[in-house]
């Protein structure tokens, strides 16, 4: 079977739009990882960025990312708007305690994708989106043909497009790592959840 790609398929679809501006909810890890995904997608979407990660521990980590997606929604070019809610942790430790001893990109990795992507989904349908995805991609950590395989899956449930795309290609990690440089982003050495953490000798 050949194997997809979802760069590919995300040019095709904004090929398709022939110009036309829809509605996109981005969902987003961190400030430093959507820099290079909204510089991509607002010339296409008009994109309103959702920073849902329950993952995230300890609750300060998660406030200080916070803060920095917001100063770099302040200072990018534009308005893009971000679309609040709330720490919902308990969401995430119901099954992730589970599975403590699961490698890093396993089966709790893999249930921590499905629950942002879920929500990501369900609030775009409650207002009004035409298409949702997620800044997951861009990151070399994260597996894009899982990524995409549940947006698509959970898309079709919810009744809301996914868009397909692979973030990391054309350099988008990269260009990551410059426009933080550019913008001074404080950068995470950990995914978010504790059991992504280095551990120190």
């Amino acid at each position: 079977m050949e194997k997809r790609n979802y760069q590919r398929e995300m040019e095709a679809e904004i090929k398709a739009l022939n110009g036309r501006r829809p509605t996109l909810l981005l969902h987003s890890c961190c400030g430093p990882c959507s820099s290079a995904v909204l510089e991509r997608l607002t010339e296409h979407f008009q994109v309103t960025v959702l920073y849902y990660n329950p993952n995230i521990e300890p609750r300060e980590e998660y406030e200080k990312r916070l803060l920095e997606q917001e100063r770099l929604l302040s200072q990018l070019p534009g308005d893009i708007p971000l679309l609040p809610c709330e720490w919902d942790h308990e969401a995430f430790s119901a099954f992730a305690e589970t599975m403590a001893e699961e490698p890093e990109g396993g089966k709790r990795c893999l249930a921590c994708f499905a629950l942002r992507l879920s929500f990501t989904a369900r609030e775009a349908k409650k207002h009004g989106f035409e298409y949702f995805t997620t800044t997951l991609s861009v990151s070399p950590h994260k597996n894009a043909e899982n990524l995409n395989r549940i947006g698509e899956a959970i898309g079709k449930e919810e009744g809301v497009k996914y868009l397909m795309a692979d973030f990391k290609k054309k350099n988008g990690y990269l260009r990551s790592l410059q426009l933080s440089k550019e913008y001074d982003l404080y950068r995470q050495d950990y995914c978010g959840c504790l059991y992504s953490r280095p551990r120190k000798e």
